[in-house]
């Protein structure tokens, strides 16, 4: 087979990938606008839709690329959870934080794993064209506005709530007593500070467990070619009354498997036929796709500690409607 990707596309692509994978703007939205505004060779080589293009099995197998970066970016994070799932398993037990958001992490994974498995090629078919992926991109703008429209208000409305109450004082607090204390057969010591990780995935292992697989089932969405991975994620954690460092990391954590698993699923097809003549563009796209992310993913984890998505949802709306009247209009 001749090559249907150069080398300028598979880098561009790569590098969008890996970016626009964790940011709440839609990677596939953007792989399937992006060639379309462009045009020429660029509208030809890179169609998601076309049933003999490598192009989706490229834009997949970046996928591998992203997860591994993500792998690397919380590897100890990663190494803690399997530990709780490996006790968890031996032990029988669901105790800990790390067991109980272990198996949170498994089972929220299983929704959006049965309905790739169903949808994907449906949705891919019927929907991965220019004009219905610019209108899902505005609709995905509009979604992210909302919701964090709903979590302004539900917080404001709390603080107003917080100031009616009559403060509480407590007669025995002293200011140097210990806050951490832990107690063994050697005698009473200051137990070790967690991390910041560890303490966002505590608060996170406290979801109820339909609470939690709701909010791995909004990834679902994402099959909607311009609405966001991520950004569906956040803002179901958002209103599952999370903190916006915590939905973030936990959508991050929830995507890592899903990820890894799609695009292992498309690497066969690069390696046989339909990778002939592009493995060159293959292995590019992948290492600009896993620097982006990692690069991206080391970014939102700080950006998501103080702000909120709207700035990207006002952008998806332009982005969107600009793309609706040029393919539209010309």
């Amino acid at each position: 087979m001749s090559a249907h990707l150069s080398w300028l596309e598979a880098a561009v692509i790569g590098a969008l990938q890996g970016v626009a994978e964790l940011f709440p703007v839609s990677s596939l939205g953007h792989s399937i606008l992006l060639p379309a505004v462009i045009g020429g060779s660029w509208a030809r080589d890179l169609d998601v839709s076309a049933p003999d293009s490598p192009y989706l099995a490229f834009i997949v197998g970046l996928h591998v690329a992203t997860a591994i970066a993500m792998i690397i970016y919380f590897w100890r994070d990663w190494i803690r959870i399997l530990r709780g799932l490996a006790t968890s398993i031996r032990e029988r037990r669901v105790e800990t934080a790390d067991e109980r958001l272990a198996w949170l992490l498994v089972i929220a994974t299983i929704p959006v794993g049965l309905a790739g498995l169903v949808l994907d090629h449906l949705f891919r078919t019927l929907l991965a064209k220019p004009i219905p992926t610019a209108a899902f991109l505005v609709i995905n703008g509009v979604l992210l506005i909302a919701v964090e429209g709903l979590t302004r208000r539900r917080a404001a409305a709390q603080d107003a709530g917080s100031a009616l109450e009559a403060p509480t004082v407590r007669l025995d607090a002293r200011p140097d007593a210990p806050t951490q204390v832990m107690r063994s057969g050697s005698g009473v010591g200051v137990a070790p500070a967690r991390t910041a990780g560890e303490e966002s995935d505590a608060r996170v292992a406290k979801l109820p467990l339909l609470t939690a697989v709701l909010v791995g089932a909004a990834q679902i969405l994402a099959l909607l070619p311009g609405i966001s991975r991520s950004g569906a994620t956040i803002g179901a954690g958002l209103l599952s009354k999370l903190s916006h460092e915590d939905a973030a990391r936990f959508a991050f954590l929830l995507a890592t498997p899903v990820i890894l698993a799609a695009g292992v699923l498309k690497v066969g097809d690069l390696i046989g036929p339909a990778g002939d003549g592009i493995r060159g563009q293959v292995l590019l796209g992948s290492v600009l796709s896993g620097v982006g992310a990692y690069i991206s993913v080391r970014f939102l984890t700080r950006y998501f500690e103080h702000r909120s998505m709207r700035p990207f949802g006002v952008y998806c709306i332009v982005a969107g409607a600009a793309c609706l009247a040029w393919f539209t209009l010309s």
